[in-house]
């Protein structure tokens, strides 16, 4: 296949900090993660997983504390799954996660993890720049109030400014119901419904060259 399911942050720093996990807006965030994951693995789609890191900081996100580590609560990475560790809020700047995508002649990503605005949105935003299709499943995604909004104003915003221009909003269900109808039409039958959905508008048709 060629569609990659990118988890981000999904990991026991945001559980660590207590003050901010109490106003997480979903803290069973593993489930609908796990979820993407299972269909992933079942319709052959890569894999690949991604931690935040700060080396150095002595916070919850230091590699030295610990916490750096996926939540136990999630099905956890299978041998030919990359887990790969960033220092920036995209997860391709500081990880070889391009290449990786390349090699496997990777077109399309599903997004997903903590937090919608930031570390998710982001990623989405470098990935469609790079020319990749991304669908954003909002709810395979939490975060929490920012700057005097709620949890669920910061995610309204996200899908507003996401939708249409760097990725096709769209739910854990939705993605489910559409790979079930595609696995039910066969390989030679019914529409290929990533491919109906077309690129979000201003996605360049071919992929970006990696970065030397």
């Amino acid at each position: 296949m060629n569609r990659a399911l990118i988890v981000i942050d999904v990991q026991e720093s945001f559980r660590a900090r207590t003050d901010t996990w109490a106003t997480l807006a979903d803290q069973g965030i593993p489930e609908p993660v796990n979820r993407l994951v299972r269909l992933a693995r079942a319709t052959g789609d890569r894999v690949i997983w991604v931690l935040h890191t700060e080396p150095g900081s002595g916070n919850v996100f230091d590699p030295e504390q610990g916490q750096v580590r996926l939540m136990p609560e999630l099905d956890q990475p299978s041998a030919d799954e990359p887990v790969l560790r960033k220092t920036s809020h995209n997860a391709f700047t500081t990880t070889p996660l391009q290449q990786l995508l390349t090699g496997a002649g990777v077109t399309e990503l599903v997004v997903c993890g903590i937090r919608t605005e930031q570390c998710v949105e982001t990623t989405a935003r470098v990935a469609s720049d790079l020319g990749y299709r991304v669908s954003f499943p909002v709810d395979g995604t939490t975060t929490n109030p920012v700057g005097g909004l709620s949890a669920e104003a910061v995610v309204e915003r996200t899908v507003a400014v996401l939708r249409d221009r760097f990725a096709r909003i769209t739910t854990v269900a939705e993605l489910e119901a559409e790979r079930e109808a595609g696995l039910a039409a066969g390989p030679d039958g019914g529409p290929d419904t990533a491919a109906a959905a077309g690129p979000a508008e201003g996605n360049p048709a071919h992929l970006a060259p990696s970065p030397a």
